[in-house]
């Protein structure tokens, strides 16, 4: 035990006398350490943020659609073949499915502009048009007014429900249930305001929507596009059942050959948080190799270092042998030093790499969250690093002759 704490004074000792030259040495292990845990911070944030913004589908909601969901390169011009989904398809999964409580269809047309007699917003609302079940099945909540129903929808009518961004910009501080807003130059009624959500993932706001009637939409947009299905199944327990049940209903209704694959997308909340974790898995690895790579280049430095230390301290192992020291003591010194001056490089690295995470939390406007494993990993292969390459000139420094050693300058 006192040996140990003597090495680590020792060990100290040399660090406060070199300071500049032990930080340079340091460079690669702290950037590498930096590298982790900035961007673990960063992928776990994320993943809370994922999981809590795809909340929009309920525990027992999915979602069919002719299109890709999630992250990825997609042949889109093989999906663009696909066969629409027309309020057809939602009648008759209601209607044939038995493990199905509810359907809505909805369609949007992004980067839109809303105005009043005297206010505009800027060219980026979204659109949507949507069935009456929309309010069931989407998540969203009517903070005052209320949602359109079925006579709304089956008539057509020119009435919408506002997120909280438009609100903000065309009525600001007054209520705007009851008035009017122009969309394409038509006039609708404001019945409804949804309560504010926030933005996804940090970039894109979900309150800067408006919804109206899919029919009234149709005016608007055409009716040729396909429509976004969502479907609630009757419980959570019996969410698997309806997949599997509509499943089979749309792949006859399309004449989907018994082995090709479907023809349409199925995406729930496990889905699509799936697919954001396969591509944080890749980011992970690649942040590993860059912290790998970093952790060899600091290894490196500290072998270098540590043979010119002992270079330079030829005279006093020669002497610490002649007083007694065994090898193991002269051992033990140098491999502490060397493990020492890494662990160090790997703190110094989990400070920065906090750092970079409050700094991302702040910009990109989500908390960032540092796993305690990637610390204890980060400090770990630092410490693992400076034993590897800290052994060698350890040994060196221990087979030195006495005498010899004592002749040197």
């Amino acid at each position: 035990m006192l040996a140990a704490l003597d090495n680590l004074r020792l060990a100290m000792g040399t660090f406060l006398g070199n300071p500049l030259r032990t930080l340079l040495t340091l460079l690669g292990i702290i950037i590498g350490v930096t590298t982790v845990i900035a961007m673990m911070a960063l992928i776990e944030g994320l993943r809370i943020k994922v999981n809590r913004d795809l909340s929009f589908l309920g525990a027992n909601t999915f979602s069919v659609s002719k299109w890709p969901s999630g992250f990825g390169r997609f042949n889109w011009r093989m999906y663009a073949k696909r066969q629409n989904f027309t309020l057809e398809d939602a009648r008759a999964i209601l209607e044939v499915c038995p493990s199905v409580a509810q359907v809505s269809g909805s369609d949007s047309e992004g980067g839109q502009r809303i105005s009043t007699a005297t206010l505009e917003t800027r060219p980026g609302v979204s659109v949507t048009g949507a069935t009456a079940e929309y309010v069931e099945t989407s998540g969203v909540t009517v903070a005052a007014g209320r949602f359109f129903g079925s006579m709304d929808q089956e008539d057509g009518r020119a009435v919408a429900v506002l997120g909280m961004d438009v609100v903000d910009t065309l009525f600001p501080g007054a209520n705007p249930v009851g008035q009017q807003v122009r969309i394409k130059g038509r006039p609708f009624t404001v019945v409804g305001v949804l309560q504010r959500r926030g933005s996804f993932l940090g970039m894109m706001s979900m309150d800067n929507e408006v919804i109206v009637p899919l029919r009234a939409y149709g005016g608007l947009y055409g009716t040729k596009s396909s429509l976004e299905l969502a479907v609630q199944a009757t419980s959570p327990e019996l969410l698997r059942k309806a997949q599997d049940e509509v499943s089979f209903l749309l792949r006859r209704r399309r004449d989907v050959a018994p082995l090709a694959p479907n023809d349409f997308e199925v995406s729930t909340n496990e889905s699509m948080t799936a697919t954001f974790n396969n591509l944080s898995q890749v980011i992970t690895i690649a942040s590993f190799g860059v912290c790998l790579l970093s952790l060899v280049v600091g290894g490196i430095g500290i072998l270098n270092i540590m043979l010119v230390s002992v270079t330079e301290r030829t005279r006093e192992i020669g002497v610490r042998k002649a007083l007694g020291a065994r090898k193991s003591r002269i051992l033990g010194q140098f491999a502490t030093e060397a493990v020492l001056m890494a662990l160090l490089g790997g703190a110094l690295g989990v400070g920065l790499g906090y750092g970079l995470a409050f700094l991302a939390r702040w910009m990109l406007g989500f908390n960032t969250v540092v796993p305690p494993w990637a610390v204890a990993l980060s400090l770990g292969m630092s410490s693992g690093v400076g034993l590897l390459f800290g052994i060698y000139p350890a040994a060196r420094a221990a087979r030195l002759d006495p005498v010899e050693a004592m002749r040197s300058d």
